[in-house]
């Protein structure tokens, strides 16, 4: 199955800029920033959430996902057409698509996995973890494809590519090593079920990083708690490379507006 468009949009407001417009002005830019942002909007994307970003790397964002590129990208479009525009700096963005990954285990896959760590070939425990795998696997497969966007108030997003050095290079290394590596780095994820979730997603051919983590938490310790913890990994510890990190609060328009003054 096809995945989603993905992109993650930043922006700072030109306060002098905006400090010049009037009352009306500002008035309405921020009546059309509520109309854009809202996610159930019939011109919104399939999915869209919006968010307060701490520190000066951006003022707010948003993540949207739709099958449609464009449709994602007239938000984009409508913001800078809008009132609000001229006072708008896009900071970053991150155009990514939402996929499978490779390293997905099958069911088969799955409990020669279970094996190999010590479960008896013919117990019922094995079986009966292998078919609640099973069981579960397609609603994983949409989650990843066609992700809900979880409403947990802590986000963080960080593009990331595998090294390619001499003596760590992701690319050259065996599939089989590649996948013993991101099944321990999915074992310290599932570690946070209920406190941190995330969506990934690739942008190989699509911008200048491979792919984009986008997490969310109820707390942000929670957020400073995964990374750390997923840092020690052997496929974070020696074959990652992490860009910028931008991290925020999930935020309606109108908390966004009255946040940064708008």
């Amino acid at each position: 199955s096809n995945g989603w468009h993905c992109t993650h949009m930043f922006y700072r407001l030109n306060r002098s800029h905006w400090s010049q417009r009037t009352p009306a002005q500002r008035s309405l830019g921020g009546e059309q920033l509520a109309r854009i942002l809202d996610p159930t909007s019939p011109d919104a994307p399939t999915r869209m959430q919006s968010f307060i970003v701490s520190g000066h790397k951006a003022d707010f964002g948003m993540i949207l996902l739709d099958p449609d590129p464009l449709k994602i990208d007239r938000v984009h479009q409508r913001l800078l057409q809008s009132e609000l525009g001229p006072a708008l700096e896009p900071t970053y963005s991150f155009v990514s698509l939402t996929e499978i990954s490779e390293y997905v285990p099958s069911p088969e896959q799955y409990a020669a996995r279970l094996k190999a760590g010590g479960e008896d070939p013919g117990s019922p425990a094995l079986a009966a973890k292998v078919a609640a795998y099973e069981k579960r696997l397609p609603m994983m497969n949409t989650q990843r494809l066609t992700p809900e966007l979880p409403n947990w108030p802590a986000m963080c997003f960080y593009p990331m590519n595998k090294s390619r050095v001499v003596g760590a290079n992701w690319f050259t290394t065996p599939f089989s090593r590649r996948n013993a590596m991101m099944a321990e780095h999915a074992q310290s994820g599932m570690a946070f079920a209920g406190r941190a979730t995330q969506v990934i997603t690739v942008a190989v051919g699509m911008d200048d990083w491979e792919w984009g983590v986008t997490l969310w938490a109820r707390c942000p310790d929670y957020l400073k708690d995964i990374v750390y913890k997923m840092r020690f990994d052997e496929a974070s510890a020696k074959y990652a490379e992490f860009g910028p990190f931008y991290v925020g609060y999930v935020s309606s328009a109108e908390q966004i507006a009255e946040h940064c003054g708008i």
